[in-house]
């Protein structure tokens, strides 16, 4: 004879609500129970988290960091200046046709008479400041240092942003008469045993010869190229004729031509213009290349924010295979747990607990679990992310949008890993689960 299941016969007294299932609870009897479960296990609990809380922690410190150095740089790369675009000398090649190349700005292609036929033909350049660099050993009164030389022209303060700190930038006049003058950068200051203000006036000496120091550059720190201040800025002229001494048939030969466009609008116009009059006057019709390069500022922020968000990405990848880790601990403890409690379960279902109850029940446990170690994750990593700008420096940022994800993704890992055991517990025979010892 088959039975039918009896539906549960529930009393009512006066005009109250009748009573739940004594079987069944409601959400938040089901969080205090999953907490009360937790304090009753605090070492092993702590453990089951360990796992959560490092991968929280380091995903969280990670990006932070990679967040901090991607800003850090894009400010760097905006301290070079606003709307440039830098015009470098050709590749040189090796050995036969096509020939091997040697990579941009190895040929000498490029003349003060291009820089200047850039500013005058080119409407939509602001202004041009070509660049002639080399390195020597700079000596002060016994203190020496070997630095970065750069010849250019008045205009390198306009279009680079780079201003005096301390007296003034050489002149249209000093740079005619190829004046032995120097502006220095405020590494050179420091290499020298000099300061900012004491500098003014003194002798250096450079390649042999005996240069004037009419002022100091600002501050303007390293970028991932090179250390912005360890430079001496000369005349172009005198760079050209008393320390480089390298000259092409059409003049003044260059390293490279930095070029400020109008407005940021304008840089597409100005970058289209400036590769028609080198090719006009380089004399260059196809199918023969370019021997000169040019790049935006817009395409140097690009490259380096790819950089950076390679190894952001990285590094978050990294830490999330702790989380993994972290959710299989979870995985385990709840299978432990279930099979700790099997009696409790067996009750629970005697007295009119469904198989959802229980699910829900171990479920909720898993999440809370994940959860609290989520929340200590990224404390510890926010933490983290301080503690590294504090000691190192090291510029951080941590996005709100990074800990709202953390959070959603402890309670994925909660739900996910928690699943199996508490389909376990659910499935389980409550006869069976009654016999258990």
């Amino acid at each position: 004879m088959e039975l039918k299941e009896q539906t549960p016969i529930t009393l009512s007294l006066g005009n109250g609500p009748p009573p739940t299932r004594r079987g069944g609870l409601d959400l938040i009897e089901t969080v205090q129970l999953a907490w009360g479960s937790l304090l009753a296990n605090k070492l092993r609990s702590a453990l089951t988290m360990l796992g959560v809380i490092i991968g929280i922690a380091a995903v969280i410190a990670m990006v932070a960091i990679g967040r901090g150095a991607q800003a850090q740089t894009e400010a760097q790369l905006k301290s070079l200046g606003s709307n440039l675009i830098f015009v470098q000398n050709g590749a040189a090649t090796f050995g036969g046709t096509p020939g091997a190349s040697q990579g941009a700005g190895t040929a000498t292609t490029l003349t003060w008479d291009d820089a200047k036929a850039i500013a005058a033909t080119a409407q939509a350049v602001e202004d041009v400041a070509p660049q002639l660099n080399g390195r020597a050993q700079a000596t002060f009164a016994g203190a020496n240092t070997n630095t970065n030389l750069v010849g250019t022209t008045p205009s390198y303060v306009k279009v680079r942003d780079f201003l005096p700190l301390t007296g003034r930038f050489f002149n249209q006049i000093e740079l005619d008469q190829s004046a032995k003058v120097a502006v220095l950068g405020q590494t050179v200051v420091d290499e020298l045993g000099l300061d900012p203000q004491s500098a003014l006036g003194k002798s250096i000496r450079i390649r042999g010869e005996d240069f004037l120091v009419i002022g100091t550059l600002e501050y303007k720190g390293a970028t991932q190229f090179r250390d912005q201040d360890d430079q001496i800025v000369l005349p172009l002229t005198t760079m050209a004729s008393r320390i480089v001494g390298v000259n092409s048939l059409g003049g003044i030969a260059l390293n490279n031509v930095a070029v400020s466009a109008k407005g940021g609008d304008q840089i597409d116009a100005a970058q289209f213009q400036i590769t028609n009059l080198l090719r006009l006057r380089h004399k260059i019709v196809p199918p023969r290349v370019d021997d000169f390069f040019i790049r935006t500022q817009a395409d140097l922020v690009e490259a380096s924010n790819s950089v950076t968000g390679i190894f952001t990405i990285l590094l978050g990848v990294t830490a999330a295979i702790s989380l993994v880790v972290g959710g299989i601990g979870i995985m385990n403890i709840m299978l432990v747990s279930v099979s700790e409690r099997t009696r409790e379960i067996g009750i629970r279902k005697a007295i009119g607990a469904r198989s959802g109850d229980i699910l829900r029940q171990f479920l909720i446990e898993a999440v809370v679990l994940a959860a609290s170690g989520g929340l200590l994750g990224i404390g510890l990593g926010v933490a983290a992310a301080w503690a590294v700008s504090a000691t190192l420096g090291w510029q951080t940022s941590v996005a709100a949008e990074s800990i709202a994800l953390s959070l959603g993704v402890c309670v994925a890992i909660g739900v996910f890993f928690g699943v199996y055991p508490a389909r376990q517990a659910a499935r389980l025979d409550p006869i069976a689960a009654l016999r258990a010892d």
